[in-house]
């Protein structure tokens, strides 16, 4: 339990500080990812990936939260809030499926991601 409670943690920190770089170092160099309806394989791709994310999400702020994990995989329900390129709030609901190599990087990520129109007023990670 306190190891998964220790991924989900440094998770969120390392996404929350918009490095793409080092959140793409949790992931193996041929890491599988489903992010909504785009698949990512790699490391490079993944950094590209965010990179691009972070430019159009503006004041992104994650909070992510352990629901069950067994063996080597975890998952993770998370929300998070960002304005568009036109200044338009937005909360960011769903869930992650984790699965870990034997060295602890996570080798797959799959997240089924909502988004909702908020107004700033009804944000909740200020």
């Amino acid at each position: 339990m306190e190891t998964a409670l220790e991924k989900v943690q440094k998770a969120e920190d390392a996404w929350n500080s918009k490095n793409p770089v080092e959140v793409s170092k949790a992931y193996t160099v041929d890491s599988e990812w489903r992010n909504r309806n785009q698949f990512i394989n790699g490391r490079e791709k993944i950094v590209q990936f965010l990179t691009e994310k972070w430019e159009k999400e503006k004041n992104y702020n994650l909070k992510k939260e352990l629901w069950g994990f067994r063996e080597n995989k975890m998952a993770v329900r998370f929300e998070y809030e960002f304005q568009n390129e036109n200044d338009q709030w937005f909360r960011a609901y769903g869930n992650e499926l984790w699965e870990f190599d034997e060295n602890g990087l996570m080798r797959k990520r799959f997240a089924s991601i909502n988004d909702l129109e908020i107004e700033e007023k009804d944000r909740k990670f200020k």
